[in-house]
């Protein structure tokens, strides 16, 4: 097998990956802007859920291993060659995937890398966040794991993948789209061996940027 996918050779793979996500985003009509600090350094990325291009808008800057739920395997922009370029798939409706998902993120972060997750577990379209998922936080407190807060403002709301609506039915709208401007947030390094205030903190961050700036 091509050792362009694998050991020793992530970083280019991702690196390549991260060209991709730079010219397919324009392509496709979205207009992205960054704000603060990108980290250069492994730690967990956390967001808020807005749609299923969300991981790509993270990785058009970091190079990481986004958490993202098994069935996107065979997704379009997705797929399983995904994997070879670092990702981490899981399966929501097992205790077993779940617990394999923690200790993988672990593991990644403690290698050099970093891990994007969207800890809502599922996508939103409010001024709040839904509840966050605590796992991630308990293994970053306990590991003294960085934490990054992300926030991710679509200038129209419409934009949002939420509700019934089928992800073939998503992205055909999606695609149509000729100007879809998003807003991409990079927050505070924290850093705290209580998970309960790491989640507070990321959280919080989360919400008052989405109160500051979604309008």
């Amino acid at each position: 097998m091509n050792d362009l996918f694998f050991g020793k050779d992530i970083r280019r793979s991702m690196r390549i990956r991260q060209d991709w996500a730079t010219k397919l985003l324009p392509g496709i009509g979205i207009r992205l802007t960054q704000f603060g600090p990108i980290p250069e350094f492994p730690c967990l990325l956390v967001g808020n859920h807005r749609s299923y291009i969300d991981p790509i808008l993270i990785l058009r800057y970091t190079n990481a291993y986004p958490v993202a739920k098994a069935e996107m395997a065979s997704w379009p922009l997705f797929g399983k060659g995904a994997r070879f370029a670092g990702i981490i798939y899981v399966d929501r409706g097992s205790a077993k995937s779940r617990a394999e998902t923690l200790a993988a993120i672990a593991d990644k972060i403690q290698e050099g890398h970093s891990v994007i997750l969207f800890p809502e577990g599922t996508t939103s379209s409010s001024f709040e966040t839904l509840p966050f998922k605590r796992g991630a936080f308990q293994i970053a407190s306990k590991k003294n794991i960085p934490v990054v807060p992300v926030t991710l403002v679509f200038d129209d709301m419409d934009n949002h993948w939420v509700g019934t609506e089928s992800f073939l039915t998503h992205i055909v709208r999606q695609f149509k789209q000729q100007n879809v401007g998003i807003r991409l947030y990079f927050g505070p390094v924290l850093r705290s061996d209580d998970y309960e205030e790491l989640l507070s903190l990321s959280q919080s961050w989360i919400n008052e940027t989405i109160r500051q700036y979604q309008t």
